[in-house]
């Protein structure tokens, strides 16, 4: 590893291959030393492929590429969450009637969160996935507007955000409540420990 790479990597046990806040908070708010380093791949569905092997594929290939990018130097986790409604995936929005349609769909009624987390370190490479059922109460169309333009929307899955104002639509869940976040604690730690990776780092003794 080039030393330039190795002094990077210092004082960190983990890369993180993603730039989503919510999953750099995850990993604060449980103690991980790590550093953001996010892997570029192609998010395309492939044809027929279930919603649950198609999250599970992009957490997988985002910790492989982002672990060849790195050259070898650490372990690498990706992560990836969607929105399954009806058997369909809801993405993150390209516009307002985007945003609305998949808002007015999840309006009222439940819809699955699909959450998968893999760590790849050269050696091994393991996947684990959680599935939380959320339920909307009715949203309204006016809603839908002024939800769009708090601008919390763009960029994720389902349009909507349940630890932000999202959470107003929330009348219940079953389930992990981090991987709807972006990232389920509970697996996330298994894969943590299976991989020798220590949490609670930032703690005081």
């Amino acid at each position: 590893m080039p030393s330039e790479l190795r002094k990077k990597h210092e004082g960190f046990d983990l890369i993180l291959a993603s730039a989503s806040p919510r999953r750099v908070d995850i990993l604060n708010q449980i103690g991980v030393r790590f550093i953001v380093a996010p892997a570029d791949i192609d998010e395309s569905q492939i044809s027929n492929e279930s919603p649950t092997d198609f999250v599970c594929r992009l957490a997988c290939q985002k910790s492989q590429t982002g672990y060849e990018s790195q050259m070898g130097s650490q372990a690498v986790l990706g992560g990836d969450t969607i929105v399954v409604c009806d058997e369909k995936i809801f993405g993150k929005p390209k516009d307002y009637a985007d945003s609305k349609r998949m808002l007015s769909q999840l309006s009222g009624r439940a819809h699955k969160v699909v959450s998968a987390v893999a760590i790849n370190n050269g050696v091994e490479a393991a996947v684990l996935m959680s599935e939380t059922l959320v339920t909307f109460r009715t949203i309204s169309d006016q809603e839908c507007l002024n939800y769009w333009n708090t601008g919390e929307p763009e960029g994720k899955a389902g349009s909507y955000a349940i630890q932000g104002f999202g959470s107003i639509f929330v009348e219940s869940i079953e389930g992990s409540y981090s991987g709807v976040v972006g990232l389920p604690i509970a697996e996330t730690c298994s894969l943590l420990r299976r991989f020798e990776i220590p949490i609670w780092q930032t703690l005081s003794a």
